[in-house]
């Protein structure tokens, strides 16, 4: 028949396993591929497309959700800790879901239509988490909130997305790429200076002077520095002259780091979550409970700060003393749990 859908073959690849991320037609098609992607999970890795929610245990513990409640999940991502909440509302009651990325919301929306979570239970707005009190002005204060600052495993697997350096593509790096300018675009506009600060004070790098010179050099030259695998080799070159027997494993964390304040630049992800941390009590109920997940040393810098002064102010009753980090046998099934902070706060 002329309307009949044409078949697609799928994806070809060398060897026996597929290591393109496009020609991971299993890991993408979770639903289709249950046992590939349980096979890959109990191996400790994360399927490609997924994204595998961690202290998921000790959230809940903190926030007992009770059937009834309203609760914000302030960044849906794959949408796992809100598939978890939404379990403990048992359908009674509602959860709000924000979230800037336009790629991956319209994914998770489908799915946990899917599992039968609609518009009756749960509302997913596209909107950055720094405008908590819009929503709130729209529907109310909440009783339990929580704040996942980690970048989804999907969006870092993605190629396309330039969020790592281990993967060849465009050095973009934008949680919204419909808005503002990517991590190639930021790198022509800054000086020396401004680079070698914005890799201090956004992942506290070693070697900034060496790697901002680098890149200034090449730039100026007339090199391009447009995508991943560009970056990654003047950072590589930029550090040759460390001994070669620590070359190799500081490169890489250099490179991580690197990645890492830029993709904080072009989203401006600490001038967000301040003010996040800022508008955070006016839409919590009084006795409300929110716990806040970090990645690395400045987000929890900003929250455990936010989180003691508004204690000793009094509009906290009670706060996290020390971080509750993943469990050992965690972050073995699951390697990007390593570096999670888990703090709370209850509002007076």
């Amino acid at each position: 028949m002329e309307n009949q859908e044409q078949h697609k073959r799928r994806p070809r690849y060398k060897g026996t396993h597929p290591k393109n991320y496009k020609e991971k037609y299993k890991e993408l098609n979770p639903e289709k591929y249950g046992d590939t992607v349980a096979k890959i999970i109990q191996k400790g890795h994360t399927p490609a497309g997924m994204h595998i929610s961690i202290c998921v245990k000790e959230i809940l513990d903190f926030l007992q959700i009770r059937p009834g409640q309203k609760g914000l999940d302030a960044t849906l991502g794959y949408g796992g800790h809100t598939h978890e909440m939404l379990k403990c509302l048992n359908h009674k009651g509602h959860l709000y879901s924000l979230d800037v990325d336009p790629i991956e919301l319209v994914k998770t929306r489908e799915r946990l239509e899917k599992l039968g979570y609609g518009e009756d239970v749960l509302t997913i707005k596209h909107i950055n988490f720094a405008k908590i009190d819009k929503v709130c002005e729209e529907v109310g204060k909440f009783d339990f909130v929580l704040a996942d600052l980690g970048v989804s495993s999907m969006q870092i697997d993605n190629p396309d997305r330039g969020f790592t350096y281990k993967k060849d593509g465009p050095l973009d790096l934008r949680l919204n790429p419909q808005k503002g300018v990517s991590a190639a675009q930021r790198l022509r506009d800054v000086t020396q200076a401004e680079l070698q600060g914005m890799l201090v004070e956004n992942s506290d790098e070693p070697y900034a002077e060496e790697i901002s010179r680098a890149i200034m050099k090449s730039i100026y030259s007339g090199g391009d520095v447009s995508t991943t695998t560009q970056l990654r080799q003047i950072i590589t070159d930029a550090l040759a002259f460390l001994p070669a027997d620590k070359r190799k494993d500081i490169i890489k964390k250099s490179c991580q780091r690197t990645f890492q304040a830029l993709r904080i630049d072009v989203n401006s992800e600490f001038e967000v979550l301040y003010t996040f941390l800022e508008k955070l009590p006016n839409v919590l109920v009084s006795g409300g409970r929110v716990a806040i997940l970090t990645f690395h040393s400045g987000e929890d810098r900003l929250v455990k700060k936010a989180f003691k002064t508004m204690y000793r102010e009094g509009i906290y009753k009670e706060i996290a003393n020390d971080v509750i980090r993943p469990s050992a046998e965690e972050c073995n099934m699951n390697s990007r749990a390593r570096s999670a902070k888990l703090r709370w706060a209850v509002k007076a």
